[in-house]
């Protein structure tokens, strides 16, 4: 939906808003910063402050583009052109980032010591992308999927992607001598070592996305099913309300979002050729499907929430 009624909707909710760039736009912001003027004078400048607009991802898995265009030579020149083009608005509290699958960028979830980022896209890509989220003070977005980890390794106890307390449900790095009681934090730990390897492990870290499906899918999802996606959901809320962090770092992630409010025709960002799986909290005609509480009382994070489309706003140019 390209109508900027949306943002205006949450005017005075502190409703924080996430913005996002299309992929196909990426090759006009980086070119023509009069362009990236553009976008923001109809999606960001009547609105904001009004509308709490926290930051702009410019573009979503662009590693797993499967478009017959490659967009990464546009990916920093575009980000550079937005952030440029917010200053010289006068908006300089709007972070510029972009969204990365942990599944297209980091090579291992185990052991998380021995993670580093995949060739030759690191180097290329993220690091350069990495030097500009520390020079802006942005975080780096990352889709973190332990379902999907779990579909493609079976030696992973399905209790252990769903934060079950079960008898010798855990993981030990043998090069840390850590112990991991939960697949998220493995997969977590992955990519701050993976920033840390590179120099930037000061830079936050914010998963953009984060779920459990509830059904739908391909044949044999059994997992796939509303009981499984509530554990996943309530574990996932009781490790961050916990405030411990991850292993490698007393205070977490930055931040966290749960994919999805609302059932939508389509799969996920990490696995476009899945096609019916169902991440909603609610049905697509707003029945609850289970009680999960999201958002209050969580310590040491700093914010939980949910990706629906009137939180992760995908926007094209008229």
């Amino acid at each position: 939906d390209a109508d900027p009624s949306l943002i205006k909707a949450f005017a005075f909710t502190n409703t924080s808003l996430f913005l996002s760039i299309p992929n196909p736009l990426l090759p006009a912001v980086a070119a023509n910063r009069s362009l990236a003027l553009r976008w923001l004078y109809r999606h960001v400048l009547p609105f904001y402050p009004r509308s709490k607009i926290t930051l702009i991802s410019v573009g979503n898995a662009v590693l797993d583009s499967v478009a017959e265009q490659d967009f990464t030579p546009y990916l920093l020149p575009a980000m550079r052109n937005l952030h440029l083009a917010l200053h010289e608005l006068g908006i300089k509290k709007i972070p510029v980032s972009t969204t990365f699958s942990f599944f297209s960028t980091i090579t291992t979830a185990f052991p998380p010591s021995s993670a580093e980022f995949q060739q030759p896209a690191g180097d290329l890509i993220i690091k350069p992308l990495l030097q500009f989220l520390e020079e802006t003070n942005s975080s780096f977005l990352i889709n973190l999927y332990p379902y999907n980890l779990y579909r493609l390794n079976s030696e992973i106890p399905v209790g252990f992607a769903l934060f079950q307390d079960y008898p010798f449900n855990f993981r030990d790095d043998l090069v840390t001598g850590v112990r991991y009681f939960n697949l998220f934090d493995m997969m977590a730990d992955s990519v701050l070592t993976a920033m840390a390897v590179m120099g930037y492990e000061s830079v936050p870290v914010i998963v953009a996305e984060t779920g459990w499906p509830s059904g739908g899918g391909e044949a044999g999802e059994v997992e796939a099913n509303e009981a499984y996606a509530e554990m996943y959901l309530k574990g996932l809320v009781r490790h961050l309300k916990s405030g411990v962090g991850t292993p490698l770092k007393k205070d977490g992630v930055a931040e966290v979002y749960v994919y999805e409010l609302m059932d939508h025709e389509g799969g996920n960002n990490d696995n476009n050729k899945v096609k019916g799986r169902k991440w909603g909290i609610l049905t697509e005609n707003m029945t609850r499907k289970f009680n999960v509480e999201i958002s209050s009382g969580v310590k040491n994070y700093g914010s939980m929430g949910i990706f629906l489309f009137l939180v992760a706003i995908f926007y094209a140019f008229p």
